[in-house]
């Protein structure tokens, strides 16, 4: 585990790389989905979403087994929890190019900062193209409908135009026949189809019309379908086709791009039946590969191809006989080059440990370790603890310089025992950063390390500002705080146990002195274990 001390900057700050084993571009049923599988095998993954699903206009989904007539931005919200749930990242931005840099991806984002992923997962969906008919677009998704399986049932026995562009067009209308007995086909701008495909649709009741549909509009509480020779036909809804374009275009940098879906009715990424595309290392899923695919199919198709990733970076570990971290990689990454943080010990620690007697302090994500030689230097006996070896040594070797006893332990605060049982009069987490996890295990942890009378001190940013009037199409935030352990739940955490009593849980301006960076106030949570 790393930390944050005061000097970054935590969303809005210089562009940033960060590492991970998966980025997934897409946000919506396939890619959380995907997601999902992904972190449960104890992968780093972040997700790209630029909040543009396919499914936006609808207000409802359907065919959806056990979410049936739940509106779309509910289930991604929920899905979104559950891949935070397990530490995924979900960032509201925009990846505008990807390329190989050595045996990894880059992602550019929106805004200039940069992911290094292992793998990639497509799932950016398509955009539909409606014909250039005025009055469809503001529509689309309510009263103009593409899908008899998603809203059929809706305007069932209600009064339905088709318009037809292309023969093709023609498959879904006996479905529709089916639903109402009051559907009229235009056969659009001189579009021809087969004679006798219309000879069966008349016999069974249906009209067809041969004409060019100029508009629709509102006439009458109800529909209006305009066509040329001044006809005005009256509708409840109306059924048409788009032309779809797979959302690839980031992709050239990798020589992937859409191709001629068999329907003739636009482009699709080819990906074969496990996700793999014909860039090894990238999968796809959801509508980007089959645009037929609704809701459910799609979530079903991003958790298969998940499980592939997963499969496919489980075989690359066991053949190099390791089992990395993709956290510790992370962290590893940003120790690389110069120093990240500015030394400075942390301004609230500093006015909150004030009066407190020396003991032995645990300091929970260490980072460069500005806060573990400061408490050193003032006669505590400190253990500096995080998930990366890079940040660790840069403490040891500050504290030889400075002759100063630390001791050091390279532990994931979610590991299984990352304290061996030991407990601390100060257990101190500034601006840490550890995932979340449905167990709490790490919640546990850190609590368990307090010894009784001791204090354990946390503080976090305030993240409520964190994208307030951001465009995702200019900026991605580099973090997610939603997918972290933060301040509340600590705090939920405490009041549920016994011997726990919180002496401060407020938010608060930084203190001066040993401060620097953007951030302006402090979510503060004191606590001392009673017994």
């Amino acid at each position: 585990m790393g930390t944050h001390d005061s000097s970054h900057h935590h969303t809005r700050g210089p562009a940033m790389i960060r590492r991970c084993d998966v980025a997934v571009i897409g946000g919506s049923a396939a890619g959380l989905a995907g997601a999902l599988q992904l972190v449960r095998q104890r992968r780093s993954v972040i997700v790209i979403d630029d909040n543009t699903p396919r499914n936006a206009p609808a207000e409802h989904m359907h065919s959806y087994l056990g979410r049936e007539g739940a509106p779309p931005a509910e289930l991604r919200a929920i899905g979104r929890e559950e891949v935070r749930s397990y530490g995924g990242e979900v960032l509201s931005g925009r990846v505008l190019d990807v390329h190989r840099d050595g045996d990894l991806f880059r992602l550019e984002l929106s805004g200039g900062g940069a992911l290094l992923a292992r793998r990639v997962l497509v799932a950016s969906g398509i955009t539909d193209e409606l014909p250039e008919i005025d009055g469809l677009r503001e529509r689309w998704g309510r009263s103009v409908i593409h899908c008899p399986f998603c809203h059929g049932w809706e305007v069932r026995d209600q009064r339905v135009v088709q318009i037809v562009t292309s023969p093709l067009t023609l498959h879904p209308t006996p479905l529709m026949r089916h639903l109402t007995d009051t559907l009229t086909v235009v056969l659009h701008d001189g579009v021809e189809v087969d004679a006798e495909a219309v000879r069966r649709l008349e016999a069974s009741g249906v009209t067809v019309i041969a004409g060019t549909v100029t508009r629709v509009t509102d006439a009458d509480g109800a529909l209006g379908i305009d066509l040329t020779d001044g006809t005005r036909i009256a509708a409840d809804a109306v059924l048409v086709g788009a032309r779809f374009h797979a959302r690839v275009e980031a992709l050239a940098g990798l020589g992937l791009e859409a191709t001629p879906h068999a329907t003739g009715f636009g482009e699709a990424l080819i990906a074969d039946a496990t996700g793999r595309t014909a860039a090894d290392g990238v999968f796809a899923a959801g509508n980007v590969v089959d645009p037929s695919l609704q809701v459910l199919p799609a979530a079903a198709n991003g958790s298969m191809v998940g499980a592939q990733i997963a499969f496919s970076l489980a075989d690359e570990d066991l053949a190099a006989s390791s089992r990395p971290s993709g956290v510790e990689t992370e962290w590893d990454g940003r120790y690389s080059g110069e120093q990240v943080w500015s030394g400075n010990p942390n301004g609230t620690l500093v006015a909150e440990v004030d009066g407190l007697t020396p003991g032995t302090v645990l300091d929970v994500g260490a980072g460069e370790g500005g806060d573990a030689l400061w408490l050193a230097e003032r006669g505590w006996r400190v253990t500096a603890s995080d998930v990366s070896s890079r940040a660790l040594a840069r403490v040891e070797h500050e504290a030889r310089r400075r002759g100063l006893a630390v001791r050091t332990w390279h532990v994931d605060a979610n590991s299984i025992h990352p304290y061996a049982g030991e407990t601390f009069d100060l257990v101190s987490l500034q601006y840490g950063s550890f995932a979340r996890t449905p167990d709490g295990r790490g919640v546990r942890s850190l609590l368990g390390a307090v010894a009784p009378g001791g204090t354990l001190l946390v503080v976090s940013h305030d993240t409520a500002w964190a994208c307030e009037g951001l465009d995702p199409a200019e900026h991605t935030p580099m973090f997610d705080p939603d997918a972290y352990v933060g301040v509340t739940e600590i705090a939920v955490a405490l009041a549920a146990s016994e011997g726990w009593r919180i002496d401060v849980h407020e938010t608060r301006p930084r203190p001066a002195g040993a401060v620097s960076g953007h951030h302006v106030e402090d979510v503060v949570l004191r606590a001392v274990r009673t017994t």
